[in-house]
């Protein structure tokens, strides 16, 4: 089960953005698995990519058409990577733009595709191709669209992943809108997980790809399920250009600090949805990691703890077991690191602190803080002044289940 509550806000229609979504048949039945994103004339977009050296085929395709041409159509497939497919699976995603491309009269490389799904199959082009004038009808700019392509997306997820900020820009409203998706295979260095994001702001090329890249390094990058990297990993975000707010070149202007802030809140805010939905998970748990000589020390730990078999298993029994969580912090392979000075807390209670347990902590206390499905951990390493934060899970028998059965 999820950790807490769907959180599925209405997100507002955006000048000039459309979805659609249609049915292909490939690995899903009574579903829609196809989703089209429709774009403005004009839009500029900037993207961040998985660092897996097997890059899916649709991955490389984005990367070279982004490149060459604004793009007016995202055309976004569910239940088949179409990665590890060689030379075929380039011609698929290659054939897959061209089709669109037939269809909407627009170059092939205005169309960016993307992949979620089972690594190593084939992409059936005939069942994506007879789906996109069904995808091209329902196109619409209504609310409820911005949700049916959420789940359309979809792979071992729950639920759909929605989020939407709005900013002041010297007094000018900026609107942003976002959809994701991804419950494993998910770890920093982007995760299985693809996210699209569409504001109405004006950027120039430049502060669009430098957003782009601080927001994704603050929230995606900042999460981990289970250690795992995918080949086809994306987080795109859009700028339209269509709300009457001034054009940002720079991020360290006010009106760059503002959208940045807004926009890394929605990045953080679809990147903690997949942890909650993440597959068997029954935690959510919060890494606040404080005293960092440097920040890569900080986020060298919280990855440590949250890819640690043992940290996770105990986190899903609720079993104050701190001990894993010192033995992870000692491993991690932080330089210069001072066992004595390392302080840890659950919320705001003292656990861990001078080497030996903290004066007034027994076992019944701690089982009270690692019983709710949200949690708070802070490690002072008590090095420096450097703090990074970062979200992970529980690790359940569910999650080997789900993915023992994956393909069957």
């Amino acid at each position: 089960m999820p950790v807490g509550p769907a959180h599925l806000p209405t997100l507002p229609a955006l000048d000039g953005v459309r979805w659609g979504t249609a049915a292909t048949g490939m690995r899903y039945q009574n579903r829609d698995d196809l989703a089209l994103l429709e774009l403005p004339a004009d839009t500029i977009a900037a993207a961040c990519f998985t660092q897996n050296h097997y890059r899916a085929a649709p991955i490389l395709i984005a990367q070279h058409h982004l490149q060459t041409t604004p793009p007016r159509y995202l055309l976004i497939n569910a239940g088949t990577a179409n990665a590890c497919t060689g030379e075929p699976g380039l011609q698929a995603a290659t054939d897959s733009c061209a089709a669109l491309a037939k269809l909407t009269a627009l170059s092939p490389a205005a169309i960016l595709p993307f992949s979620t799904g089972v690594i190593g199959e084939p992409l059936d082009t005939a069942a994506l191709t007879a789906a996109l004038p069904a995808a091209i009808e329902s196109l619409s700019t209504a609310p409820a669209a911005w949700e049916r392509a959420a789940r359309a997306i979809m792979t071992t997820d729950t639920r759909p992943k929605l989020a939407t900020a709005t900013c002041s820009l010297a007094g000018h409203r900026a609107q942003i809108n976002g959809i994701a998706k991804g419950a494993g295979m998910l770890c920093p260095n982007m995760a299985t997980m693809l996210a699209f994001v569409v504001t109405d702001a004006r950027l120039s090329a430049a502060a669009l790809d430098a957003l782009c890249r601080q927001a994704t390094e603050k929230s995606f990058n900042r999460i981990s399920v289970d250690g795992d990297t995918s080949t086809n990993d994306a987080v795109l975000l859009a700028a339209t250009g269509r709300a009457n707010t001034p054009s940002i070149d720079a991020l360290d202007s006010p009106a760059g600090r503002a959208l940045a802030t807004a926009t890394t809140a929605l990045f953080q805010d679809l990147a903690q949805q997949l942890v909650r939905d993440a597959e068997g998970a029954t935690r959510l748990v919060t890494l606040d990691v404080t005293g960092g000589a440097t920040s890569a020390d900080c986020l060298q730990v919280a990855r440590t703890l949250s890819t640690s078999p043992l940290v996770k298993t105990a986190l899903y029994a609720g079993d104050p077991n701190w001990g894993r969580l010192v033995a992870a912090i000692g491993r991690a392979g932080i330089p210069g690191l001072d066992p004595a000075r390392v302080k840890l807390a659950v919320g705001d209670t003292p656990i861990f602190a001078n080497g030996q347990p903290a004066p007034h902590y027994n076992e019944t206390q701690g089982r009270a803080l690692f019983a709710p499905a949200e949690l708070r951990i802070q490690i002072d390493l008590g090095m420096g002044k450097h703090r990074e934060q970062f979200w992970t899970c529980d690790l359940s028998p569910d999650y080997v289940r789900i993915n023992a059965d994956y393909r069957s």
